[in-house]
């Protein structure tokens, strides 16, 4: 496996290539980035990373992006395309796919309001 020199790189993109994504479409959505990284010469600036299962399923396919923490839902490759021009590109995030971003002022992710939160973490029985 190759190790990266991560110095200079300004995005982390993780890529959910768990089942319920790959069902959806991980794979292309995950080619698509990064030939649209390769395309735009954002190589040294995006660093991109295969996740397994990220717990939501229910938004499948799902791509992250630091360090701004921006939780993007239902990727597709033409949303991926759009994704790496203008969010990694511009700085301009995609508002209708996000289900999730952090709020540095809050200090916590908060939540799209059309997105179902799902279960939450305190509320797991331990056994």
């Amino acid at each position: 496996m190759a190790t990266w020199n991560l110095s200079g790189t300004k995005h982390h993109v993780l890529i959910c290539n768990g089942a319920s994504c790959m069902r959806k479409g991980a794979e292309e959505v995950t080619q698509t980035i990064r030939a649209e990284i390769e395309a735009l010469y954002l190589d040294d600036l995006v660093h991109t990373s295969r996740t397994r299962c990220n717990g939501r399923c229910q938004d499948a396919c799902v791509v992250i992006v630091y360090p701004e923490g921006t939780w993007y839902k239902a990727i597709t490759p033409e949303l991926a395309r759009q994704l790496v021009k203008m969010h990694l590109l511009k700085g301009i995030p995609l508002e209708e796919a996000i289900s999730y971003k952090y709020e540095e002022q809050e200090g916590f992710f908060l939540a799209n309001p059309d997105v179902p939160i799902g279960i939450s973490k305190t509320a797991k029985k331990s056994t």
